[in-house]
């Protein structure tokens, strides 16, 4: 049996009976046990998975209505609630909290008869971009177990990239679907801001984050956003994408398509040549596809990720000040203790990062310093919109590497929080902008995996898959050596 399948063919062969859903999910867990030891993409596991898989095939052996997910394993980053499931952030401060009801992304999944595999590792509360920052250990590579995934959503990408699942929900705010899929070589999508329920992620800054699928290929990716996006009355903020079918015509193609090369993003200082010659073949495929590449400024890109940090870790700071350790918190005895020296003891099992993130979300917004820092940054974020808006008048789509960068050896960038923060260069526009954007696979240079992005305007997601299946249609790489 072929765990390194596709979504769409893992369906087929279900409904042909090549294999059941119970036999496709016990092996599926069989490699969990085989190689997660290694990979550590996984921080629980769900015990009913096989019984789940067997109810599914007993719907089709009795000719019952199944859900049109047909029982494929999908896991889910541990910042997504489940009830009765312990939802941790990978943060000692949640590590014994019990989810109290589903999100709705997940309850949409079960719906459909998806078979929940379990809850993969990230960095504590998805800040971080290398999950070496979650408190149950770092996530390891898939391709090099040297290497970091990439994060937050680090074990997301492990787990599908290490066929320990098809596919896998993971939370972007500033590129944590992106960056793990490209270090991991899977596929990964942040939606138009509101096009996915939120209700159920636990919050790290609420206006710009949204929660996104990592697959294996481009049509696994659309057929996953038919699933899960939507309106919903739980989440005001999301929008009514009138049932589209984002598989209709993914492969159309793009010929005739203007595609602008985001100048910022392809030049930058911190690009490395293994990156910067994969993303000039990717505009040579393109053209070659029929598209017409030209170059486009977005000169604000440069004052991005000041500005992202800026409005995220005050955001964090509120949505963390829920951590007192009377609501939700690190569960220890008050005796001794007077009220604040209580919480702020409670608190220090907060790790680094994210203790960096309060404190910047405490400075930021304080008064007399509010307009020498937040207000600015909400500044850079409106210049920002009104340029790419101008750019999407002109191009169908903005390319440009997913990650300046390849991944890199566990602990060389973990004592450089300025450097680490400058990874999310070319991702954070489109969290700031609300545009949607996707990471597709595109080479493996030295054995370790570069990723390109293609943004598009706002919900118009069915274009940008089109993209993106071209350009899959122009890769092949080899199998992940785990």
């Amino acid at each position: 049996m072929n765990l390194n399948t596709s979504i769409l063919q893992y369906i087929e062969d279900v409904k042909s009976g090549t294999f059941t859903t119970e036999e496709f999910v016990t092996e599926t867990l069989q490699r969990i046990k085989d190689v997660d030891e290694k990979v550590h993409a996984y921080l629980s596991l769900n015990d009913s998975a096989i019984n789940d898989a067997k109810l599914i095939d007993k719907k089709i052996a009795s000719g019952e209505k199944v859900g049109q997910c047909y029982g494929f394993p999908i896991s889910i980053k541990d910042n997504i609630c489940i009830t009765g499931t312990k939802t941790t952030c990978a943060s000692k401060i949640l590590e014994n909290f019990v989810a109290p009801y589903t999100a709705t992304v997940v309850n949409r999944l079960q719906d459909e008869d998806a078979v929940i595999t379990g809850k993969t590792n990230l960095d504590e509360f998805a800040m971080g971009l290398t999950t070496e920052f979650s408190a149950f250990g770092a996530t390891k590579n898939p391709w090099n177990l040297d290497y970091v995934p990439g994060g937050s959503s680090g074990g997301s990408a492990a787990s599908v990239a290490a066929n320990e699942c098809l596919a896998s929900l993971g939370s972007d705010t500033g590129g944590s679907v992106r960056n793990p899929a490209s270090f991991c070589s899977v596929v990964g999508l942040k939606p138009t801001y509101g096009l996915i329920s939120r209700y159920g992620l636990i919050s790290y800054a609420n206006s710009i984050e949204q929660i996104g699928p990592m697959t294996k290929t481009v049509k696994d990716s659309a057929f996953l956003l038919n699933v899960i996006a939507g309106q919903d009355a739980n989440d005001d903020t999301t929008i009514d994408n009138k049932n589209s079918n984002y598989l209709e015509n993914i492969e159309n193609g793009i010929e005739g398509k203007k595609i602008g090369i985001i100048k910022e993003m392809t030049t930058s200082d911190g690009l490395s040549s293994e990156v910067s010659n994969s993303t000039k073949e990717a505009i040579h495929d393109f053209e070659s596809l029929g598209a017409s590449c030209d170059e486009v400024s977005l000169p604000t890109i440069p004052y991005t990720v000041a500005a992202y940090y800026t409005i995220t870790s005050t955001e964090a700071g509120s949505n963390l000040a829920r951590y007192d350790n009377i609501r939700y918190g690190y569960e220890m005895e008050s005796e001794g203790y007077e009220y604040n020296s209580y919480i702020s003891k409670s608190r220090t099992k907060f790790g680094p990062e994210v203790t960096r993130r309060i404190i910047l979300g405490g400075f930021v917004p304080s008064a007399g310093h509010a307009g020498k820092y937040f207000l600015k940054a909400l500044k850079v974020k409106s210049k920002l919109i009104s340029e790419i808006n101008s750019s999407f008048e002109k191009f169908d789509y903005l390319i440009a590497p997913t990650a300046p960068v390849q991944p890199f050896q566990f602990g060389e960038k973990i004592d450089d929080p300025v450097t680490l923060m400058l990874l999310d260069y070319n991702t954070v526009t489109a969290n700031l902008t609300g545009k949607p954007a996707i990471s597709i696979p595109y080479r493996v240079s030295n054995g370790l995996p570069i990723g390109m992005q293609i943004m598009a305007n706002t919900l118009e997601e069915k274009s940008l898959f089109q993209a993106a299946y071209a350009l899959e249609t122009k890769t092949k790489l080899p199998e992940v050596p785990l």
